[in-house]
Order: structure tokens, then sequence, then C-alpha cells
């Protein structure tokens, strides 16, 4: 038997397997960057439906491309969820 800290977590939206998206608040925690599945689930798309927009240019997230995977930068995906508008999304399409 474990036992759990004394204090409870903070209710998660996107817990272990559920299939609710995260809200706001879970995603302001998050680190700097996370996977695509993870950002997927955020935005409310597949993980595949998200990879081909990249792969096309056109995520509408910023990412930073490591190796063969890319990893979505959080603050964007923030900027896309809370609806302020995008600063300088022309540049990482022209860069890719």
């Amino acid at each position: 038997m474990t036992e759990r800290a004394s204090t409870p977590a903070p209710k998660r939206s996107a817990s272990r397997g559920g299939s609710s998206q995260p809200t706001l608040a879970d995603i302001r925690k998050w680190p700097a960057t996370v996977s695509v599945p993870q950002a997927a689930s955020a935005i409310g798309c597949s993980k595949s439906h998200l990879h081909e927009r990249i792969k096309r240019g056109d995520s509408p997230v910023k990412t930073i491309p490591l190796g063969t995977r890319h990893v979505v930068i959080t603050a964007d995906l923030v900027r896309l969820l809370s609806g302020s508008p995008s600063a300088g999304n022309e540049d990482v399409q022209q860069a890719a």
C-alpha cells in the first residue's frame, strides 16, 4: 500500500489515459516544450493530424526540430488556446 501526500493534488483533466483535454491552467504549468502527442491532446486533434501539419509547415503552434522529431513550444500553445495573436508565425514557416 502506497501512501499519498497529505495535500490533494490539483485536479487534472488529462490524467493517465483520460480522454478529456487538459485545461489552459494545466497547460500553463507544463514545461517549456512538450511532445507533439501532448500538444495535440491540448488542441483537441489527433497526434497524426498535428504531425502532418508540422510536416507541411502549417502547424498552428511553433515547434523545434530535434533530429527526426519535433517538440512544441508550450508558450505558443498557451497563446493559441488563449486566443492571443501569434507573433512571428510567418518567420517559423519561412525558416522550415
